[in-house]
């Protein structure tokens, strides 16, 4: 039998039915021919390889979707937004909300162009103040000169979101400066179960529930009753995510600055700790140990305060792009806040920063330059025939399918062939996150023009996706070493790419002291190179 092309490339499942074709057999018919290469090339048995055990903890359903949104806009809007506050009295007169030219459409249409998947409006705030006509205070939009008292700002976005497909979160804060019912703590309880049940019982679908703990020095002592709360909010709205510091489905990251520890896992134990007493630190990194699946939000806003103030103006977009390598970048989800103005809608310098941040992130992740490489590992559970965990999973986008190694392999490998010289300072890796968050340890290698193996960079978790900015280099052969993890490592995508934009700084995080991506650079081109943080 003599073929015209060699059979070098095994690693392709697809390659197999190419070579074949090209073979001169020119008294066999293909159908013999493909029955013998399959007798030989499979085993006795055509069952397909099970796949692994998934490790515990594990997300449910929305949780799932909710990591798979990636970023959140935050909408802090209310009587602030007019008298130039941050945390309100609760005194302000309601005549003061007055937002002329009101636009839902138009946040919502601000929001969808830039990639942000949900929406959460701050529906009452800390000064009491409801933007929807509630039956249970006359503190509210009913009693405001806004559309004569027949306003409701929540109806409005509720309506513009279902239209355009995007999902819709309230928060609803606990603490209350106008209503004279907090500090009693049955009694005020009572009353915020209340007129939580009118927001999950009369705008529709709601994905997301924002809570906190934030109260005042010097404020009334007041227990807000948190595990009712969740109970009713999952009874009331089955697919909702409750945010807070604890979950108990996405806890607050730690910081209001949009940035995560450079490890970060969705696992954490909330043993001993209450919303608004929590260790910051441990909060941003999570624990390998840790029996729940909370991951974890990074919260930031635009501007310097958190509401509109005709004084200040939104950071650039390179640094919304920084910022999106330390939140989604690190296993996190960003929510980012863009207030409205006192006219009722998103500021044309905010709009401007938006889509500047969009074209910087579709100009750098709009195109995978691995996509056409030739991928190899160490080992193939079921083996090199069971193409359900090749190697090549990890160039489709999405995380249900995935490359996965040999069973009782410690040795765990993907060896990547550019085809050509490719510059590159970007990496971004995904776990299956529905099968457990896995991966310890990994680091990537770089073959360079000399012939040496370079240790490029090393990471820690992966999560649901990581990011990783380093120098810029130029090599055709790769390889992603998993040097630790929980069970067998399963990757679900690798991609590569070139960041022209982002300057690597050499000061830490303030938070993690760690490189600008968590990750730690080598600068030589041995295995034994002393490594160096950049930011």
């Amino acid at each position: 039998m003599k073929l015209n092309k060699s059979w070098r490339s095994w690693s392709k499942p697809h390659n197999l039915f190419i070579k074949i074709s090209t073979c001169r057999l020119p008294n066999f018919p293909i159908q013999i021919i493909l029955l013998a290469l399959c007798h030989f090339l499979l085993p006795a048995s055509c069952s397909r390889e099970s796949p692994p055990l998934p490790i515990l903890p594990l997300p449910t359903a929305f949780q799932l979707q909710w990591q798979l949104g990636d970023m959140a806009l935050f909408f802090h809007f209310g009587t602030n937004t007019f008298t130039d506050s941050e945390w309100g009295s609760g005194h302000a007169h309601p005549s003061v909300f007055n937002p002329t030219k009101l636009n839902a459409s138009q946040w919502i249409r601000v929001a969808k162009d830039s990639g942000f998947s949900t929406v959460i409006l701050t529906v009452k705030h800390h000064d009491g103040f409801c933007l929807w006509p509630s039956d249970y205070t006359d503190y509210s939009v009913r009693s405001s000169n806004w559309e004569n008292g027949n306003g409701d700002v929540l109806a409005e976005l509720s309506a513009a979101a279902k239209d355009a497909g995007v999902g819709l979160g309230i928060y609803l804060s606990p603490w209350d400066r106008h209503e004279t019912s907090y500090g009693d703590t049955l009694q005020y309880n009572e009353f915020y179960l209340a007129q939580m049940t009118e927001l999950l019982t009369r705008y529709g679908g709601i994905t997301d529930v924002f809570l906190d703990g934030a109260k005042g020095e010097g404020e009334k002592d007041m227990k807000y009753l948190f595990a009712s709360w969740n109970s009713l909010i999952h009874q009331l709205q089955p697919g909702a995510s409750i945010f807070s510091d604890l979950g108990p489905d996405t806890r607050w990251v730690g910081d209001e600055d949009g940035s995560a520890g450079f490890t970060c896992w969705s696992l954490y134990n909330k043993t001993g700790f209450e919303i608004g007493d929590i260790d910051l630190r441990y909060n941003g990194e999570g624990d390998p140990f840790g029996p729940d699946w909370i991951p974890a939000t990074c919260d930031v806003s635009i501007r310097p305060g958190w509401f509109w103030h005709a004084s200040e103006v939104p950071m650039s977009a390179t640094s919304l792009l920084e910022i999106y390598y330390k939140s989604v970048g690190r296993n996190c989800k960003l929510l980012l806040n863009v207030p409205p103005n006192s006219s009722g809608l998103i500021s044309d310098e905010d709009i401007q920063v938006l889509q500047e941040f969009t074209e910087l992130r579709r100009s750098i992740f709009s195109h995978n330059l691995a996509i056409n490489a030739v991928i190899n590992a160490s080992s193939i559970r079921g083996g090199i025939q069971d193409t359900h965990f090749s190697p090549f999973n990890v160039l489709k986008e999405g995380i249900y399918t995935y490359w996965a190694p040999g069973k009782n392999q410690y040795k765990w490998i993907l060896y990547i062939n550019l085809q050509e010289l490719v510059s590159f300072n970007v990496l971004q890796l995904q776990e299956p996150i529905h099968m457990g968050q896995r991966v310890i340890e990994f680091h990537l290698e770089a073959l360079t023009q000399d012939g040496v193996w370079t240790r490029v960079v090393n990471g820690t978790t992966i999560g649901y996706k990581r990011l990783l900015l380093f120098p810029k280099l130029k090599s055709q052969y790769l390889k992603l070493v998993v040097d630790k993890s929980r069970a067998d490592p399963l990757i679900s995508y690798l991609g590569i790419y070139m960041d022209s934009v982002t300057v690597l700084r050499d000061t830490p995080d303030k938070k993690s002291r760690a490189s600008f991506n968590g990750s730690q650079i080598l600068q030589t081109t041995t295995h034994n190179s002393s490594l160096r943080d950049v930011v």
